[in-house]
């Protein structure tokens, strides 16, 4: 398959991995579980936005991607969005203490892992290392209503919480 279209189906078999978040373990010292997060399940009825990237802690993912969509959550939950998730190749791990170092609680945006780039690579959109490549998906129901792949690994146009907001 290459890519994933505006009027597709979202596929019936995406599981990513995740740690959700606790109270408790809301320290860097403290790990959480990892669990299977079944996205086609979860997702079926459901507005979600989900922004893949290159992987955890890099330049401009930790400086303007995940930053931009933490300051326009409010505005992208006024639009209907029940779901914003990122997504990297990294492991649960790598992920949740990810969304540590950023602050975000409450599951208010889920960080997923794509172990393997399985997802990715399924849809074409992983690079040549085995990364998730940039990119971001609008799902309404279990439909595609936005899909766009950023032309190079630091291009944020496309998939930008600005960009992804006009297509909402």
């Amino acid at each position: 398959m290459s890519g994933i279209k505006a009027g597709d189906s979202f596929p019936s078999d995406v599981v990513f991995s995740y740690v959700p978040y606790a109270e408790e373990s809301q320290e860097f010292s403290s790990c959480g579980i990892p669990i299977n997060y079944n996205a086609s399940k979860e997702w079926a009825d459901k507005k979600v936005i989900l922004f893949a990237l290159p992987g955890a802690f890099t330049p401009v993912c930790s400086a303007r991607h995940v930053p931009e969509y933490q300051e326009r959550l409010p505005e992208i939950r006024e639009k209907g969005v029940d779901v914003v998730a990122v997504l990297a190749y990294n492991d649960a791990h790598v992920m949740s203490a990810w969304s540590k170092a950023n602050g975000v609680k409450n599951d208010d945006i889920l960080f997923l892992s794509d172990p393997d780039a399985k997802f990715s690579k399924s849809i074409g959109w992983a690079d040549e290392e085995g990364r998730t490549k940039r990119y971001a998906i609008v799902l309404d129901h279990g439909k595609v209503t936005y899909a766009a792949l950023e032309p190079a690994k630091n291009h944020l146009e496309f998939s930008s919480a600005e960009n992804v907001i006009k297509q909402l």
